[in-house]
């Protein structure tokens, strides 16, 4: 899914090196410009059939608009909802790694956060109550915070962290973070090996912008509204989200995404910097199994920008984004 805007081109540097690298993967472009079915924002029939056969799909920057109520509303996050919730993908996963090269106030930074991606504040129950009132529902449930849970202390096991810390707000929601804590509670005794503990979300948030260091050790897992802020947060100690994969886990299908803007302004002049969409490929490929493929193209990648000789404009350098593929294609 290419996306729109730099989408094609980062695309294309993204496909250009996994050809160089000789990796073993047979692209199927497909059409997600989104379509109106029943009066609600749908995914086309064909993308939605591609994504179910091939199990993966890698997607780029999306900056779609659309006309609903209230008018005219972006409808990217619409769209990556609709995602979410037509494959079940439950589980954000956004790591966040300092960048040798790309100097930032913060060095040495290895966060790992991961976000349930289904309901929460995101669930999409709102109305109005009476003329001013708005009344916006806050979903939890059981099934869909162990579902999220289980697979923080497996990622941390697959990983090699000893550490999962949940994030949370239960002091005041009571009901709802309450239930999440209690799950996770209960689902930490089924990983006897695995340190468990949690944390107020402002305090995290505090100590983070502090010194993020003690977060290296840690999955932090947490329901989907926190995620969504503390997972930006912890892409700005490390340069931004121009220097940040994500990935949306299911149970059957997962997209792997470049979670930045389209940047419209310069789309089409070879000025976009590719790297969260291809550290986003490499997400991708360990998740297929393709471990060593992912190694080599990730080593070529950090060694490139920490060489600093072929960096794009938003990393401090004169590169288009060919010439930056180019680089790490030759350190292949």
């Amino acid at each position: 899914m290419e996306g729109d805007g730099i989408g094609p081109e980062i695309s294309q540097a993204v496909k250009d090196i996994f050809e160089a690298a000789k990796t073993p993967i047979a692209w199927e472009p497909v059409d997600v410009t989104p379509i109106l079915k029943n009066g609600k924002t749908a995914i086309p029939d064909a993308t939605i059939e591609s994504i179910e056969r091939n199990k993966v799909a890698l997607k780029g920057p999306l900056a779609l608009l659309t006309h609903v109520r209230p008018p005219l509303v972006r409808a990217t996050s619409l769209f990556n909802l609709t995602l979410r919730r037509t494959f079940n993908l439950f589980a954000n996963l956004r790591p966040c790694r300092s960048i040798a090269g790309y100097k930032t106030p913060y060095d040495n930074v290895d966060t790992v956060l991961i976000r349930e991606n289904t309901e929460g504040e995101y669930s999409g129950i709102e109305h109005v109550v009476v003329d001013g009132v708005v009344q916006s529902i806050k979903l939890i449930t059981r099934e869909a915070s162990e579902r999220v849970l289980r697979f923080a202390f497996q990622h941390a096991q697959e990983i090699g962290r000893k550490k999962v810390r949940v994030v949370h707000k239960a002091t005041i929601m009571k009901m709802s973070d309450g239930l999440f804590l209690r799950v996770a509670n209960e689902v930490a005794k089924d990983f006897p090996e695995i340190e468990f503990d949690a944390e107020l979300l402002d305090n995290t948030c505090l100590k983070m912008v502090t010194d993020p260091l003690p977060y290296n050790d840690k999955v932090l897992v947490m329901p989907n509204l926190y995620g969504d802020i503390l997972s930006d947060m912890c892409a700005g100690l490390i340069g931004g989200l121009g220097l940040t994969p994500s990935g949306n886990i299911g149970d059957e299908c997962s997209i792997f995404e470049a979670v930045h803007g389209s940047a419209p302004d310069i789309a089409g002049k070879g000025l976009a910097n590719p790297t969260a969409l291809l550290l986003s490929s490499m997400m991708m490929l360990r998740h297929m199994g393709l471990t060593e493929y992912a190694d080599r193209i990730e080593r070529a990648t950090f060694d490139t920008l920490a060489e600093g000789k072929a960096l794009t404009g938003d990393l401090g350098g004169k590169a288009k984004t060919s010439e930056y593929a180019a680089a790490i294609i030759s350190k292949l």
